[in-house]
């Protein structure tokens, strides 16, 4: 037996042991009289448990994962599967294990104190010694283990303080995750002194009416309570005392206990500033325990916010009122230093969120650092917190396991005696894809009796039944539902309970197409309020190309705009050499590992707009109408401006000034004087902050409503300014098969049919469908090349695994310098559902910098182009490019209806027949299929021009429903036209 007696007792294959020695969770502020223990250790990486650390040591710093900086053991990502074979609660032979060892001195004027050590977050199992003294063992990998130390140091003097992290255990099997694999000590390490007599727990209640409840419980170190002792709150500089009712009954009823003091402080706000997501108001609550002669022994701070939470039928509500949540999935991640996250990082995570519309935080699937939920606070977030339970690969077995009961409540129970005093926090969640059995109901049950002023929601629970209403779940949270299910649903008569989806529209690489759809149905039909979109991150770790290690935590300069530095890329699943891994499963974020924003959230700020725009009536009756799409605030913090766009005219500002309408309301407003006659022109409405807001300072973009207030002739755009007309002049110059020859252009026009595949055409089954059809590999076979006049008529036949393709090409040459391309294809009825029909072209070098009428600027697609608003947007074409994590489809442009390419002394125009989808990259979609990551990528010295008649929608197909059926590409004859014009 091995001579350390936590070692002998194999805690990390016992689920029955939640912990030995730890400490009850509970939520006071302990910042004050803090040593942080943050930095060097000395550490070992042990090839198991049962090792001895030996004489050499290295360095590790904490908080921090020992796989981004110890090739022994290197990250690993896997989604659904353990990385290893053996059933629960079994943990592999070969388990790393990490022991930091330092010293420690105790200050000396913390002699006669409450010496407590806390650890914030140790993956999976941790184990504490003082002195090669045992002190304790905790598990849960995402919530803080505090052990008394009063009597295993000695202030003034060094004590050695070791930390042992085993990283495989009973509790690796419910901390199955989509995410990494990471062993460390993730989170601070600090020790901290109170007196003798301490808080032990504080509850805070704070209603709509002002009325205010804290609930103490006080202890002593030495068991019994001496006399005499009380506790007192301040409010905002208010000061209030306990409840003497509160301490009668207790009492009478002979609460009262020698070892555990309970009162109740009771105070009333006397001016009552809610608390929500849009006016996230906070009061500054101080508790004080005194002693009997009045002198304070300890103090714990809060900030307070008075709001409410309930479920009113199938509508959950904050403060009486109906809210959307506009939600997004967070995990605790960063690319240098994986789950460790700074206060810095998290606030700019929450920043980006607010400033692009969202709402709502699931914590997925783990309860974050504390400092988020301060932020939320601060900032205006909805929380749905998350207790640390995913058992994927065996949940069925687990959910009834008894060996994991106490895992379960244990989890659930932490969690909230940690967060259960912040106003963010609107819904309790029991986990995550760890189906549904006894043990989910035991913990609900004690969640239900604890703490009942908030919701509890558990997927696993309501997904095969939404109407039930007898388990653990208040709400039907499903994931990646059609929207026509939930609809239907909602129709049905049958709902009992809000559905809410926890997770949504697959954010996995080009991807969360028909998010307006889905937005514009939930906000239709009365019991839908919103959802969680998959999610926030794509979980790259920063990797060298030339060794394959994680590139370290140090350094600037090592990414910007979503791209790695020469010599560094995004590492996703299988990069470090894992055997069993799932790939780029984990790029599935809104925003890039550097936090840049995809497209996407260009999509999703509209989508979630305070303001909206409508026209309303007819030709010089027409006015123009605004709408406030927000639940509590009006539109006066916001400020606006009109801006013009005109398909030949160019674009111009005038200012506008916003009425402020009420939360949900409408108003005409003041009709800007717009020029008669120029053809199409679209408003705009860009709306800012007015004011510095905590998120925003002063000018920061909200949103850009738009509205067409001219249509284009139906010539209009293929015409343009210039006009044309057929003359006697040459034809253009074909080769003997009909393909156009031009000195700007290195490859002809011919017909595209297929797309480099995106994650969803891949996972979703697209992709293989393609290639099996031979899309990929479309051979021409030139049927007949006429000439007459000033025009080319060539037809062709693309061969395809189901038959061919009939495609017809005229060239005509027009009299101000330009070729008129008419092409038509006929698609066999076997041909449904393709990529694309259009037509692909190369240019020479040179050409560098692009300009479009169209949406813009940012990258959109037939069903996600909400976003991109009309306008003369221009960019440098190597900007145009996506760099997804896995090279796909991208830099396409949604409803262009003319853009030029120029460089040097060359310019190339081309105008379509109508809003068009156009992409110009420098990689051909062969290229981009044949490699898996940005840095094997050679981008060609031309431009690749994309001209779409055509363009499948995105979907979501990786997670989730695919695109809906109006953004499929049907077989049959397709049409389109446009003018090239080279100066």
């Amino acid at each position: 037996m091995h001579r350390d007696p936590l070692i002998a007792l194999r805690p990390w294959e016992a689920p029955e042991v939640t912990s030995w020695g730890r400490l009850p969770m509970n939520a006071v502020d302990r910042r004050a009289r803090a040593l942080s223990l943050d930095g060097r250790w000395r550490f070992q990486l042990l090839p198991s448990p049962e090792r001895e650390p030996g004489p050499a040591w290295s360095w590790a710093e904490l908080p921090g994962s020992w796989a981004l900086h110890a090739a022994e053991d290197p990250p690993q990502y896997t989604n659904v599967r353990m990385p290893w074979p053996e059933f629960p609660p079994d943990s592999p032979a070969a388990n790393p294990t990490g022991v930091y060892e330092r010293e420690v001195t105790v200050p000396a004027d913390w002699a006669g104190r409450r010496i407590v050590l806390q650890v914030g977050a140790a993956e999976s199992v941790l184990l504490v010694h003082v002195d090669g003294r045992p002190v304790g063992v905790s598990k849960d990998s995402h919530l803080a283990a505090e052990f008394d130390l009063s009597e295993a140091v000695r202030p003034g003097e060094p004590a050695t303080v070791r930390l042992t992290v085993v990283k495989w255990s009973d509790a690796s099997h419910i901390e199955d995750q989509d995410q990494w694999w990471l062993g460390g000590i993730t989170r601070s390490v600090l020790l901290y002194a109170t007196d003798p007599l301490y808080l032990a727990d504080v509850t805070v209640r704070a209603r709509l009416d002002g009325d205010l409840r804290v609930r103490c419980q006080v202890r002593h170190m030495a068991g019994a309570l001496p006399d005499g002792w009380y506790v007192s709150g301040e409010l905002d500089g208010d000061r209030f005392a306990q409840d003497a009712e509160f301490d009668r009954v207790n009492e009478e009823d002979e609460r009262v206990s020698d070892f555990l003091g309970e009162v109740l402080l009771r105070a009333t706000a006397r001016t009552v500033r809610t608390w929500t997501a849009e006016t996230p108001e906070l009061y500054d609550l101080t508790v004080r325990l005194h002693r009997a002669d009045g002198t304070v022994a300890d103090t714990s701070h809060h900030r307070v916010g008075f709001r409410e939470v309930e479920i009113r039928g199938r509508d959950l509500l904050v403060n009486g009122e109906r809210v959307y949540l506009r939600g997004v999935n967070r995990h605790d991640f960063h690319p240098l230093t994986g789950r460790t996250v700074s206060y810095a990082d998290m606030r700019a995570d929450l920043v980006t969120l607010k400033r692009f519309g969202f709402n709502a935080i699931r914590t997925s699937h783990y309860p974050s650092d504390p400092a988020l939920y301060d932020l939320a606070d601060e900032l205006g977030f909805y929380v749905v917190d998350e207790a640390n339970i995913e058992s994927h690969d065996h949940a069925h077995e687990i959910a009834e396991d008894p060996r994991y009961l106490g895992a379960f409540v244990d989890r659930v129970s932490r969690m909230v005696l940690r967060d259960k005093n912040h106003p963010s926090v609107i819904i309790w969640s029991l986990g995550n894809e760890s189906d549904y059995g006894a043990n989910h109901d035991a913990a609900a049950g004690w969640l239900r009796s604890h703490e009942p002023t908030r919701p509890v929601q558990y997927e696993g629970a309501a997904k095969l039944d939404w109407g039930a209403t007898d388990d653990a779940s208040d709400i039907a949270c499903p994931m990646y539902a059609p929207i026509e299910d939930c609809v239907a649903h909602a129709l049905s008569g049958e709902q009992t309970r809000p559905l809410i989806q926890c997770e949504y529209s697959h954010a996995m690489g080009n991807s969360n197409g028909t998010l307006a759809d889905m937005w514009a149905a939930i906000e239709a039909t009365p019991g839908l309020q919103g959802g969680f979109i998959w999610e926030l991150w794509d979980h790259g770790i920063l990797q060298r190309v030339n060794d394959g290690r994680p590139a370290g935590s140090g350094g600037a300069g090592l990414y910007d705009n979503g791209v790695a530095a020469p010599g560094l890329r995004w590492a996703y699943g299988g990069d470090f050499g894992e055997s069993i891994h799932d790939g780029a499963f984990i790029a599935d974020g809104v925003v890039f590992p550097d936090r840049t924003p995809k497209p996407v959230m260009y999509e999703h700020r509209e989508i979630a707009a305070p303001v909206r725009l409508s026209v309303e009536g007819e030709g010089a009756w027409r006015v123009l109408r605004v709408h406030n799409k927000q639940h509590f605030r009006d539109l006066s913090w916001l400020a606006a401006e009109w801006e013009f766009a005109a398909a030949d005219g160019g674009s111009w500002t005038l200012p506008a000034r916003l009425p402020a309408v009420p939360p949900g309301d409408s108003a005409v407003i003041d009709r800007p004087e717009v020029l008669d006659g120029a053809g199409e022109i679209w408003l705009t409405l860009n709306v800012t902050t007015a004011a510095d807001e905590p998120w925003a300072p002063r000018g920061t973009e909200v949103c850009h409503p738009q509205v067409r207030w001219y249509e284009a002739d139906a010539d209009e755009l293929l015409v343009g300014a210039e006009g044309s007309s057929v003359g006697h002049v040459p034809p253009p110059a074909t080769d003997e098969d009909g393909l156009l020859l031009h000195p700007l252009l290195t490859a002809p026009p011919t017909l595209s049919l297929w797309r480099a595949p995106t994650d969803n055409d891949v996972l979703g089954g697209m992709a293989e469908r393609w290639r099996e059809l031979g899309l990929d590999r479309l051979r021409r076979e030139p049927v007949a090349v006429e000439r007459k006049g000033s025009t080319v008529r060539v037809r062709a036949r693309w061969t395809t695994a189901v038959g061919p393709v009939e495609h017809e090409q005229s060239f005509t040459a027009l009299v101000d310098g330009r070729i008129l391309v008419e092409e038509t294809a006929v698609l066999p009825e076997e041909l449904t559902d393709v990529a694309r029909v259009g037509t692909v072209f190369e240019t020479v070098a040179g050409l560098d910098d692009i300009c479009w009428y169209g949406q813009g600027p940012w990258e959109s697609y037939p069903d996600r182009a909400v976003g991109a608003p009309v306008g003369h947007h221009s960019a440098a074409v190597d900007d145009l490019f996506t760099p997804y994590l896995r090279p796909q489809e991208s830099g396409g442009r949604h409803g262009v209806r003319h853009f030029s390419l120029s460089g040097g002394e060359h310019t190339v125009a081309v105008r379509l027949d109508e809003p068009r989808q156009v992409s110009v990259t420098r990689f051909r979609a062969e290229d981009l299929a044949a490699v898996a990551h940005h840095d094997e990528l050679v981008p060609r010295p031309g431009c690749v021009v994309h001209l779409d008649a055509a363009h499948r929608g995105l979907g979501t197909a990786s997670c989730g429903p695919d695109t809906a059926s109006s953004y499929l590409v049907p077989s049959g004859v397709h049409r389109w036209s446009w003018t090239l014009r080279a100066l």
